[in-house]
């Protein structure tokens, strides 16, 4: 039986959400469900949760909702992280108050994270010179020119550059906040709320799969069957035609369905589908790489490191010491 990891018992510190006039509900509510919420079985580890005016007066979110902060930019040099929604309007200029106090905070040693185009929040304050930082796909190339001390890489789903991250769309604030929780406390803490918000830990591949992509020819797929069989079965030999023949079409109009359907090629797909188990695998259980390359259907332990190598830059004995909680204790 694989050897499970056990919690961080470290406490995580406090999480101070930034709210002001116009807010972004979305990007505030993504931050709010990951860690504003009870998570009892977390322990003492869990973090605690606060949310901070930007400006003075009343605060009303995009639907007219009301937003009452629990304080004022005091609270920001309480905080552990600090995360920023996405601002109202890309060309509306940030408060220098806000500017002043992330920056002040930041020096402190608070960690400063933004949600899609907070990341025009983090750059007025300075806070993203000289470092790699994502924003939404549509408004990467005005942060790139407005900006032009940032190495703005708009592909991806975030950027993590230590004390300061990005994310890029609303939705890749979660994928972001996973990878904080990961960072924190552990892969099993990350997975623990995964499943809680009812996604993958991981996400594979970035923006682009995104871009100009109808949601519609995403939608009502026939290959939801297959894509399940697939992921129950990693270890076996899942070529094209075999695919193709569980979904009675000819390898030629599969390929063409599956490229138009999930934006890739399912060669591609099958790969980010292993690489993803690999990596469970190697952060919740004491496997051998060996074990592991089996199981997800490499073969051999030489192909899961080169795809490691090539995929995320590093080995897979470097992943578990990193992300495997009982290889680091």
């Amino acid at each position: 039986m694989p050897k499970m990891k056990s919690l961080s018992a470290v406490n995580a510190g406090l999480v101070v959400v930034i709210v002001y006039d116009g807010l972004s509900l979305f990007e505030y509510g993504c931050a709010v469900e990951v860690f504003g919420l009870p998570r009892p079985e977390m322990g003492d580890a869990w973090y605690s949760f606060a949310t901070c005016a930007a400006e003075p007066g009343k605060l009303h979110g995009s639907g007219g909702i009301q937003v009452r902060a629990d304080g004022g930019l005091e609270l920001l040099a309480k905080a552990k992280t600090i995360i920023v929604p996405g601002w109202r309007d890309i060309e509306e200029a940030v408060p220098p108050e806000l500017c002043r106090a992330l920056n002040k905070a930041n020096k402190r040693g608070a960690r400063v994270m933004s949600i899609c185009t907070g990341a025009f929040v983090l750059a007025a304050a300075g806070l993203l010179d000289g470092k790699s930082a994502t924003t939404h796909w549509r408004h990467a190339t005005a942060l790139a020119s407005r900006y032009p001390d940032i190495r703005v890489e708009p592909d991806v789903l975030y950027v993590d550059a230590g004390d300061v991250l990005t994310s890029a769309g609303s939705a890749a604030g979660i994928d972001l906040c996973l990878h904080l929780i990961r960072r924190d406390l552990g892969p099993r803490a990350a997975n623990q709320v995964a499943r809680r918000l009812v996604m993958p830990p991981h996400r594979e591949g970035g923006q682009a799969q995104y871009i100009d992509e109808p949601v519609s020819k995403r939608s009502g797929s026939a290959l939801a069957p297959l894509m399940d069989a697939v992921r129950a079965t990693l270890a076996e030999d899942w070529s094209i035609v075999r695919m193709a023949a569980k979904t009675a079409m000819s390898a030629r109009t599969f390929q063409r369905h599956f490229v138009s359907t999930m934006g890739v090629p399912a060669g591609e797909w099958l790969l980010a589908e292993r690489m993803g188990r690999a990596r469970e695998l190697l952060e919740e259980t004491d496997l051998s790489v060996d074990d592991i390359a089996l199981q997800v259907g490499f073969g051999a332990a030489a192909t899961l490191r080169n795809h490691f190598r090539t995929r995320l830059g590093t080995s897979p004995g470097y992943y578990r010491r990193r992300f495997n909680a009982s290889e680091a204790s």
